[in-house]
């Protein structure tokens, strides 16, 4: 079964089924004479709630990092916030319904408010009014909570959902691995697995029914898979994956602090990828020298309303505060192709991935566009901001997209407002016409990112999510690393930088090939960082410039992959 992979790793083991009874409350109405026991009642849960918080907050002291346990001071404090209680409170004399039902009523107004906000860090705190109102409402009703000590040790935990408080109370010497039905990456569920280092998939729909209490399950982290009553070749090809997972983390991890130089001193950049500002910490925590890719369209998908300006900006800074003075490569909006927004109305297209999408459909709504450049602009008062433009064809594009920018900083200047005035402009090359005409444009930018995910696709002519044909899409294609070299060499020609944002930058097995055609900055998803940097102290540049020219000369991404394989040692781990 296939999930969202939230955090990493392998787990093994007996499956614990973790269920809530679900709530039921009354709405009838109670007699007047009855309000006082009902508000007697709801202090009573109060305070009861106050107690259980306040052992939970201790415990996830004893296990989590400060920022993550900081999590249940704010639960205390919507437990005293007069706004919240004090108004179910009000709810029972003037409605004159149970204190079970007021608390519910009160929380789903809340939590309502709190999921309308466009900024993402107020959206998740919806979360947090949800379990603190369900657990008012259990001790009102004195509902038995959910008993987490029940867990064995070596226990893979299968929920609906795990609550913040929830997932702090869990044993992390008996719990093997967890998987829920719903939640994202940038859930409190997945930020503390990834804290606490449990193997975690999410998203997984019919988890609860498919999977029965006390059967075997594999849950693979990095793949978002999840295999129930595997077979012992099952069994034993991921304890093997899971015990060299294990080895290699910690060897890993003494690489965090060492310099990205090749084995002959060449020095190398290596940034990170991210979608939300939750993972610049995350990017942080793995050696990130800076963010080369900041996909923006989360912030856009995961609301109903187009976020403002202000929102964007909050974002924005909070990952250049975070990465505390080190580059951060935020990409314009990335939407048409296989990602929507359900507010935006756009037509619908035959080839979607050939039509209205990115940096054409951002020139299409010039408003919308307009609001992402200014909230840019002023993020980059705060840390080094740097803008790039997907879908680039050719130059003209490129011109336009320079012509919006400027009147945003008129704009800007005009109010008064901060901003980065200088702020460094680039592109993603994904198109073969962009890198084909590389020489041109890199007379208009400071930078060129390479997107080999489109690149390949558009290149081979094949859809990367069409199983039919995933065979022929690969990175290794000389056609696809003769554009990159073009690429390469148009950026040093014209003295701007060129790195690469794509998966082949994540790709160990590539990095010698990468070096050897003159690449300097790779970016790629924080948890490849350590391993590409593993690969680049282990080549040795000369050879690595040898086997990119051989490389090109060949005939077939076959060929490629064996030339890399039979190179050993420069780069590919094989």
């Amino acid at each position: 079964m296939k999930g969202i992979p939230a955090s990493g790793g392998i787990a093994i083991g007996k499956a614990f089924v973790y269920s809530k009874d679900p709530l039921r409350v009354s709405p009838e109405t109670i007699a007047p004479e009855d309000v006082p026991a009902q508000q007697a009642a709801l202090d009573a849960a109060v305070e009861k709630s106050r107690e259980q918080l306040l052992a939970i907050k201790s415990r996830a002291g004893e296990a989590l990092p400060e920022k993550e346990a900081a999590i249940f001071e704010a639960h205390l404090m919507f437990l005293d916030d007069p706004e919240y209680t004090g108004i179910a409170r009000e709810k029972i004399g003037m409605e004159l319904v149970p204190a079970a039902f007021a608390v519910k009523a009160v929380t789903d107004g809340f939590v309502e408010e709190f999921r309308a906000i466009e900024d993402e860090y107020f959206r998740e705190r919806a979360a947090d009014i949800a379990d603190v109102g369900e657990r008012i409402v259990r001790n009102i009703q004195g509902a038995a909570e959910a008993d987490l000590s029940l867990i064995e040790a070596g226990s893979v935990v299968i929920a609906r959902d795990l609550a913040p408080s929830d997932t702090a109370q869990l044993d992390r010497t008996k719990v093997a691995g967890f998987v829920t039905e719903v939640g994202g990456k940038t859930s409190h569920t997945a930020i503390m697995a990834r804290s606490l280092e449990i193997p975690a998939v999410l998203g997984l729909t019919g988890a609860t029914r498919e999977i029965r209490a006390g059967e075997t399950v594999i849950v693979d982290g990095d793949e978002g898979t999840v295999i129930t009553a595997p077979d012992e070749a099952e069994i034993e090809a991921y304890a093997k994956k899971k015990k060299a997972y294990e080895a290699e983390r910690e060897e890993l991890r003494l690489l965090t602090g060492a310099p990205s130089v090749t084995a002959d001193g060449h020095r190398v950049r290596l940034f990170a990828n991210i979608g939300l500002p939750a993972d610049a910490e995350h990017a942080e925590k793995n050696g990130a020298e800076g963010i080369g890719l900041y996909r923006t369209e989360f912030l856009f998908m995961d609301t109903d309303a187009m976020p403002d300006e202000d929102s964007q900006f909050i974002a924005y800074r909070r990952v250049l505060e975070a990465m505390r003075g080190r580059p951060v490569v935020i990409r314009t909006l990335d939407i048409g192709g296989d990602k929507e927004l359900p507010y935006l109305k756009m037509e619908q297209e035959e080839n979607p991935f050939l039509g209205v999408r990115a940096l054409r459909l951002c020139l299409k709504e010039p408003a919308l566009f307009k609001t992402q450049l200014r909230a840019i602009l002023r993020a980059g008062a705060h840390g080094d901001a740097r803008i790039m433009f997907p879908m680039v064809s050719g130059v003209d594009e490129v011109r336009q997209a320079k012509a919006v920018l400027m009147d945003c900083k008129r704009e800007l200047a005009g109010e008064g407002a901060a901003f980065d005035p200088e702020i460094k402009v680039g592109i993603m090359v994904e198109i073969p016409s962009a890198a084909l005409t590389a020489e041109a444009i890199a007379k208009e930018v400071d930078f060129f990112s390479i997107g080999t995910n489109d690149l390949c696709q558009y290149t081979l002519a094949v859809d990367r999510m069409n199983a039919g044909v995933g065979y022929l899409y690969d990175h290794f294609h000389p056609a696809v690393l003769r554009l990159i070299k073009l690429v390469i060499d148009a950026a040093r020609e014209a003295g701007v930088h060129a790195g690469m944002c794509g998966e082949m930058a994540g790709d160990e097995k590539a990095a010698a090939l990468l070096l050897g055609l003159g690449l300097e900055e790779f970016s790629m998803g924080a948890a490849s960082l350590l391993r590409v940097k593993r690969a680049v102290r282990g080549t040795d540049l000369s050879k690595a410039r040898r086997l990119a020219d051989e490389a090109l000369r060949l005939e077939s991404a076959g060929a490629v992959r064996a030339l890399l394989e039979a190179a050993g040692g420069t780069g590919s781990r094989g």
